[in-house]
């Protein structure tokens, strides 16, 4: 039994590398893309605010703990005035109405915040996200500062967004 556990050990040792080479790394800078605004006019990266930290949840209607991470944003709408802050989703147009009227009320109404739809799937091969939801800010000049897949982390966000906005 014990050469067993042992063997078992060896064997998870040996994977770790192996795996951990093929998790996914999120992307460092913006990447080209196009998504759709709700009204189904294409949004490309080259329509990206420019000037203003670049902040982009990437939610599934489903996901509880995109609510949460929502939620938390919502709660801190203000404090992301000075932020362009992008919301998208691979779900339908009523389908994301819903779910963040419930959730994100507040950043519904903010003229900082743009809805958008992936109906190419395009944010996970370009962007690489581990797990829902996905939380990427990137610099005024697309570089990514943080990223996180876990809501619980949203103060970081928040820190790093106010810390940068004083500069």
């Amino acid at each position: 039994m014990l050469i067993r556990k042992v063997l078992i050990l060896i064997t998870l040792i040996n994977l770790f590398p192996v795996l951990s080479a093929n998790a996914q790394v999120p992307a460092p800078k913006v990447p080209e893309f196009t998504f759709y605004q709700l009204n189904k006019k294409a949004f490309t990266d080259k329509q990206l605010v420019k000037g203003k930290l670049l902040f982009f949840i990437f939610f599934d209607a489903t996901c509880d703990h995109c609510k949460h991470a929502l939620q938390q944003a919502n709660l801190h709408s203000k404090e992301l005035n000075k932020t362009a802050v992008y919301l998208i989703s691979m779900d339908s147009e009523k389908t994301i109405h819903a779910f963040l009227k419930d959730n994100a009320p507040d950043l519904m109404k903010s003229g900082n915040v743009l809805m958008l739809q992936d109906v190419n799937d395009e944010f996970i091969k370009k962007f690489t996200p581990r797990k829902y939801p996905s939380i990427f800010l990137y610099s005024r000049d697309k570089k990514l500062l943080l990223y996180d897949d876990n809501e619980s982390n949203m103060t970081h966000f928040f820190k790093l967004i106010e810390t940068n906005q004083r500069k």
